[in-house]
């Protein structure tokens, strides 16, 4: 694994992404989050895709409060099916901020717009550009699957600790697998950290936990196409 995602995750931050992006484009690939609610969420996801050489968009729906079906969503999602080659990624399930939690600050989040059947009517509408589940759905694991079995458009990345199966009793990361698997197949599955800041850092025992399910679940070269291989098809450099 040579590649990695890096998110611009703080409003206005883009050009910091694309910078790295621009001085490593081998190895870096650049997402950015836009606010479809912001009066320039249009020109901004157009510039990321073209100036700034980025290549996914990011939608957080529970946390800017618009839904999947808003028509702001749509423009923006249009806006970046216009650039060829990109891709959306859209957050689903829970959704929560660790340094928000651990300072007491409630949370402003509204988790019923983050439905993955929601991403199923834009994967539909955008057929040829990649829709990106991040973490199995995040807790509506069900609906994602649902969505992905919908619309070959859709992949699931793994990443993150995924402490969401704490709230389907019985569940296991190793059962999230074997059933993403056969409802998915193993290309359209893309593996990931969710490594961040330091001192959080290079997250090792995520990795090391989902390289060895993989390992027990797949055949060789179906685990080289989640571990890296699936990244790379949907990211060509």
């Amino acid at each position: 694994m040579t590649r990695t995602a890096l998110i611009a995750s703080i409003p206005g931050d883009e050009s910091s992404v694309a910078a790295a992006v621009a001085k490593h484009p081998s190895r870096f690939v650049g997402y950015c989050m836009v606010d479809p609610s912001a009066a320039d969420a249009v020109d901004r996801t157009r510039r990321a895709l073209t100036d700034l050489r980025l290549r996914v968009v990011c939608l957080f729906p529970a946390m800017h409060h618009v839904p999947l079906d808003d028509e702001r969503t749509h423009r923006v999602v249009e806006a970046a099916a216009a650039v060829p080659g990109a891709a959306m990624f859209v957050h689903c399930g829970v959704l929560s901020i660790g340094v928000r939690r651990k300072l007491g600050l409630p949370s402003r989040f509204d988790l019923r717009l983050g439905d993955p059947l929601g991403v199923s009517r834009l994967a539909q509408a955008f057929p040829t550009m990649s829709f990106l589940i991040p973490h199995f759905g995040a807790g509506l694991f069900r609906e994602a699957l649902m969505a992905a079995d919908a619309c070959p458009n859709i992949c699931f990345d793994t990443s993150s600790s995924n402490s969401w199966i704490r709230c389907t009793p019985g569940l296991t990361l190793e059962a999230v697998f074997k059933t993403a698997l056969a409802v998915l197949g193993p290309s359209r599955l893309l593996f990931g950290t969710d490594s961040s800041f330091l001192p959080r850092g290079w997250q090792k025992p995520i990795y090391d936990q989902q390289k060895a399910i993989v390992e027990s679940l797949a055949s060789r070269e179906d685990a080289a196409l989640i571990l890296s291989g699936n990244f790379d098809r949907v990211f060509p450099q």
